[in-house]
């Protein structure tokens, strides 16, 4: 847990806050083996939902608990190394790799690399800096991403990437970071969305095909 951090754990979290009221849970089952996640979603940290689920797409697993509370849905942020929704934890322990999505509060446009994946972190960077986005793999302790209770790093293999993605770059990908201005993603979004797909072709699950239309399904 951060020193800003309300919530130690999902219980916690549960025992104070109304689940459809101040937050809800996402998710819906892909055949990649690759689940994107977004463990502070909605308006915890705007944008970071969105551009997980334009990721995923048809074919990757999607997971995000997400904040709807008309304001305060900081306090809703519980840290990477302690966060146990079930559902999540279930995802992402069913998954042979994982991709985390978070936003930082830099207002110039960089996303932060991290994670133990490393071969995965590598191809990331190359396709987003190939794309025009100023992208690197992070050193920084609080980026790096290294501690093996990182939900990125608890899939399959033991090992996933972490994005950190300022709010200068989210706030180009749309309309604005309010609930209404996040349905109108812009170009950037699409090609943000289209570079991290690129990168993650190669790491497909071998054993299985996607389908043509992968079910939307809808957990909770």
């Amino acid at each position: 847990m951060t020193p800003v951090d309300k919530y130690s754990c999902f219980k916690e979290l549960q025992d104070y806050e109304t689940e459809g009221v101040d937050f809800k849970v996402r998710s819906r089952v892909g055949t990649t083996g690759i689940a994107l996640i977004c463990i502070h979603g909605g308006d915890i940290e705007p944008g970071t939902s969105e551009i997980a689920d334009g990721i995923a797409g048809h074919d990757h697993t999607f997971y995000a608990l997400e904040g709807i509370k008309t304001s305060g849905n900081k306090t809703l942020h519980i840290t990477s190394t302690a966060f146990d929704e079930p559902a999540g934890l279930e995802i992402i322990c069913l998954s042979e790799i994982i991709v985390s999505v978070h936003g930082c509060s830099e207002t110039g446009e960089l996303v932060h690399i991290g994670g133990l994946d490393h071969s995965l972190k590598q191809q990331i960077e190359k396709k987003l800096n190939e794309s025009g986005f100023q992208a690197l793999i992070d050193s920084n302790p609080r980026f790096r991403a290294f501690d093996q209770k990182n939900v990125c790093n608890l899939c399959g293999r033991g090992m996933g990437v972490q994005f950190e993605i300022s709010r200068g770059l989210r706030e180009r990908m749309f309309k604005d970071l309010g609930p209404q201005g996040r349905r109108s993603p812009l170009d950037l979004f699409y090609k943000f969305v289209k570079a991290v797909r690129d990168a993650l072709e190669p790491f497909h699950s071998p054993e299985v095909d996607p389908p043509e239309s992968a079910g939307w399904e809808i957990m909770r």
